[in-house]
């Protein structure tokens, strides 16, 4: 049988996080990566390419290392920060996984196939106004027409794109550090790190692991603070109709576990950690498509999946089907980040 994507891209990252035989024979690509960052980087240096200033405050979010090491879970977090300070934020996104390539704006009703699945998250569950396009500056200027009363800028995704002047960046990293070290295709960085000639240096370090087990530790340029944040899964699982049920209720029920994120295994061994033991355990590519999921509806038991996966699941859900359940992730900040990050801003419009 061959490997599935998902299989294929859970091998590279294992092989990516050493320096082994693999690694070393992906680093003449590596090298070739990094000349072309380089590259790039000196024309934004020397105003070939421009980058925008925007009238309002724009807090970058994005990691160094490729797959998911946290961003959306502290999108969700600052936007909900922000707004208890006064702001009124709005978020702008690539869009991952979408159809179509236009400034598009994100509403209760976008489904993941239509706006990508972390932009519909984010859009459900902060109420936020959210715009994507790869063109950041484009969905920005348009979010900001379209929502004169947003007055800051979260970019979700966005520490690689230097066409948008930002005045907070935050680099994200999860337990893997930064992996061998080496750059992409060897190693698991999309930058150099600790940055290099002419990379920009990110304002905050946000390190987050789960409540079971400690980070490796990122080594950081001097100036730059560190912080923590502790995932976990809520307490309560979502169904497709908003119904909730206690996590802890899961442990006693057969079910199918399903991830369609960048470490499946992740989300597995977090609710193995909560005694819910899955039947069985499906792993997906990270931004699959929604007809991928078409099928696992096929069998009798209940699904239990991420977030991201809920709203796939219920573009091809019909009555009859098994029950669909998400297990939602929580993100414990300390207030000593948030202190930082609002340091680092203006103060709030009157």
């Amino acid at each position: 049988m061959s490997q599935t994507q998902a299989q294929r891209h859970a091998r590279w990252q294992a092989e990516a996080q050493q320096r082994g035989w693999p690694a070393w024979r992906r680093r003449p690509l590596a090298a070739l990566y990094g000349l072309a960052l380089l590259l790039r980087r000196l024309l934004y240096r020397i105003g070939v390419l421009r980058s925008e200033r925007l009238p309002v405050p724009v807090v970058v979010i994005g990691n160094l290392v490729v797959g998911g090491a946290g961003k959306t879970p502290t999108v969700l977090a600052l936007v909900k920060h922000f707004r208890q300070r006064g702001w009124e934020p709005g978020v702008v996104s690539r869009g991952h996984g979408r159809r179509g390539s236009e400034v598009l704006e994100i509403h209760a009703d976008t489904l993941p196939s239509q706006g990508g699945d972390e932009p519909v998250l984010i859009r459900r569950r902060a109420s936020v106004p959210v715009f994507v396009c790869r063109d950041r500056v484009a969905a920005a200027m348009a979010l900001l027409r379209a929502h004169p009363r947003v007055n800051l800028l979260l970019c979700d995704d966005g520490l690689q794109h230097l066409a948008l002047k930002r005045d907070v960046a935050v680099a994200v990293f999860d337990e893997r550090g930064i992996g061998n070290g080496w750059l992409l295709p060897a190693g698991l960085l999309r930058e150099p790190w600790p940055p290099g000639l002419l990379c920009r240096i990110p304002d905050l370090v946000l390190q987050q692991h789960r409540l079971d087990r400690q980070p490796i530790p990122v080594p950081l340029p001097a100036g730059i603070p560190r912080f923590a944040g502790r995932r976990l899964l809520a307490t309560d699982l979502v169904g497709l109709d908003g119904q909730r049920l206690p996590l802890s209720q899961l442990g006693s029920h057969r079910f199918t576990a399903v991830a369609g994120i960048a470490q499946p295994q992740v989300f597995f061994d977090m609710l193995r950690r909560q005694g819910a033991m899955a039947a069985h355990e499906i792993a997906l590519p990270d931004h699959a498509p929604p007809e991928t999921y078409a099928a696992l509806l096929s069998q009798s038991l209940p699904v239990v999946c991420t977030e991201k996966d809920l709203f796939k699941l219920a573009e091809c859900w019909k009555a009859g089907d098994p029950p669909v359940w998400a297990a939602p992730l929580e993100l414990l900040l300390d207030q000593a980040f948030f202190d930082a990050l609002d340091e680092r801003l203006p103060a709030v419009p009157q």
